[in-house]
């Protein structure tokens, strides 16, 4: 069983498709990524899939459950791209009434509202006003109000698209602790890099239509290796299985040569994305909406 499974899920407004025909499956556990650039369709496909916006055609099943389903909902966390939150409340006092909600057993509501806010880092600011936080700080209490009711499945829209380097570095641990967990994350991003560095697998979407899809390696291809000499010279290994680089470097070095560097290279996530985006027939990618993140 798939934590998302879509079948030519579809939004159209009057002539125009947002998302076009929309068919993933995501396995359970994994980190996902869906990249795309500004008005690319990715958030309207997320608002789909958590029950926001009702699709023109098409169906889906969250984890097992389908789509727009109470059952679904209930095993579903949820962080929107904007969002905000009373700032006068306190986060536990906010906590407290997202739990109550999601129904979470009274005598271990103060439990649970303490494991989460440990685990986001906001264990010593669980009385202080939610309007006194840092943008960072708010980023990580959103995600606590997501993970509060112990989802299958976490859905982020955006997370660190406002967030300055340490603040992106610490949703990171973010997603990668739940995924330690055992925790599906569905990750809605244009920040490149942020993709590559935390996810098993991608969707690259475009004008409504998935353009491509796969893990990483699939996506990349196979990393080659670049040997360095001291002469200045180096040479490009492709193709090789990793074992056995270290007999390749042995053998040059049998042969005398002074070697300075061992290192894998690959096309990185963003020239793909740009070749696939590019790749689209009739669609010319907006170059300056896409965002590197450093």
């Amino acid at each position: 069983m798939y934590a998302i499974e879509t079948r030519d899920l579809t939004k159209r407004y009057g002539s125009r498709a947002a998302v076009d025909n929309l068919t993933v499956r995501i396995a359970r556990g994994e980190v996902f990524g869906f990249l795309g650039q500004n008005g690319a369709g990715k958030t309207t496909a997320v608002k789909m899939l958590v029950g926001l916006v009702h699709p023109t055609s098409g169906d889906a099943a969250l984890l097992g459950e389908p789509l727009g389903s109470l059952a679904a909902r209930r095993k579903i966390g949820y962080l929107p791209e904007l969002f905000r939150y009373q700032p006068w409340l306190t986060p536990r006092e906010l906590l407290g009434w997202h739990a109550s909600v999601l129904r979470v057993e009274r005598r271990s509501r103060r439990r649970a509202i303490d494991d989460v806010l440990e685990r986001v880092g906001l264990a010593r600011r669980a009385d202080d006003r939610i309007g006194t936080f840092s943008k960072g700080m708010q980023q990580r209490f959103g995600i606590a109000v997501a993970i509060v009711g112990a989802p299958e499945l976490v859905i982020l829209d955006e997370p660190t698209s406002a967030l300055d380097p340490i603040g992106r570095a610490e949703v990171r641990a973010l997603v990668l602790d739940l995924k330690a967990r055992g925790i599906t994350v569905f990750l809605n991003s244009h920040l490149l890099t942020e993709v590559e560095s935390v996810c098993d697998s991608i969707a690259v979407i475009n004008d409504g239509r998935i353009r491509a899809t796969g893990s990483i390696d699939e996506l990349l291809g196979r990393p080659a290796v670049r040997i360095g000499f001291a002469d200045g010279s180096s040479v490009l290994v492709e193709d090789a299985p990793p074992a056995e680089i270290p007999a390749i470097v042995a053998a040059y070095v049998g042969r005398g040569a002074q070697i300075l560097s061992v290192a894998p290279v690959r096309q990185s996530l963003e020239e793909r994305f740009l070749e696939i985006v590019r790749s689209d027939t009739g669609v010319q990618p907006a170059l300056d909406r896409i965002t590197h993140a450093s």
